[in-house]
């Protein structure tokens, strides 16, 4: 676990500590011109593909949920009703991103979300030992184990 004098620990990584699971605070550069998980990837230095974003969706049937996928993925919105259980769904607008989860554009974590929505982690996560995900701010990823932090929200696996 990172326990850097200067990093400031979000509340991720607090209930993160708490449960007693394993992560690594990593730093980088942000650009706020470009919030792109290409971008982060670059400035850590690893496959995009093991950069993982945070998507919140609405669904006609069951409200907000979320979807965690590969930044150089694009959420399929059929894919995305299908495992959520609604028959349509839609990205949620920016502006309601904050009074729903507590997180901004760029610095919105699975962990940590004002109340708890069904969560959907796509299995490429599962080719990895560790992935990255926002720590709850911008500028800071979790670097975590996947199977963990499945089992740690009780995320659901999607299918390409």
């Amino acid at each position: 676990m990172a326990s850097g004098n200067h990093i400031q620990k979000t509340n991720a990584a607090r209930l993160l500590e708490a449960a007693g699971v394993p992560f690594g605070l990593i730093p980088y550069e942000v650009d706020e011109s470009n919030l792109a998980a290409e971008h982060v990837a670059a400035e850590l230095g690893e496959p995009i593909g093991q950069v993982f974003k945070t998507l919140v969706l609405r669904g006609d049937r069951n409200g907000l949920f979320v979807c965690v996928m590969p930044g150089d993925m694009e959420v399929d919105l059929k894919v995305a009703a299908r495992i959520s259980g609604n028959k349509s769904c839609a990205m949620i607008h920016m502006k309601e991103l904050l009074p729903e989860t507590g997180y901004i554009r760029g610095g919105c974590s699975p962990i940590g979300m004002k109340k708890p929505f069904p969560t959907f982690i796509h299995e490429s996560a599962l080719l990895y030992d560790y992935i990255y995900i926002s720590a709850g701010v911008r500028g800071l990823q979790l670097k975590i184990n996947p199977e963990q932090l499945i089992s740690f929200i009780g995320a659901g696996i999607y299918p390409l």
